[in-house]
């Protein structure tokens, strides 16, 4: 088994969850988007990031706005809209119950460890 195909699975898992609650805080341009994933310790590339959004865009999870830029071609800033909001809070109640359910698994100690 691959670890690296494990940790990929169980991030792209929750990749749409975190950009959605940094979306959620006010809007975000998508460069500021990676920098704080990467702060988070959440590796993300603008590769990956750009058709995430589109695809929540289409999906009317989030609309975008563009502002004019003195140093280059305008910039499209993301928000949730209420669609994304509501979408967003059913994330959140899954992430709580999962996280929950997780540490609780992994809190526990074995009973019989196998290197003694």
């Amino acid at each position: 088994m691959n670890i690296e195909n494990t940790q990929s699975q169980m991030k792209k898992g929750i990749l749409e969850f975190c950009i959605l609650s940094v979306i959620r805080r006010g809007e975000a341009y998508p460069s500021d988007i990676v920098e704080e994933m990467k702060a988070a310790n959440l590796k993300i590339f603008e590769g990956t990031l750009y058709p995430l959004l589109t695809r929540l865009k289409n999906a009317e999870m989030l609309t975008y706005r563009w502002v004019e830029s003195n140093s280059g071609p305008p910039r499209k800033y993301f928000s949730l809209t209420e669609k994304g909001e509501k979408f967003y809070k059913e994330l959140e109640q899954t992430w709580t119950e999962l996280s929950n359910g997780v540490n609780a698994l992994t809190a526990k100690k074995p009973e019989n460890p196998i290197n003694q």
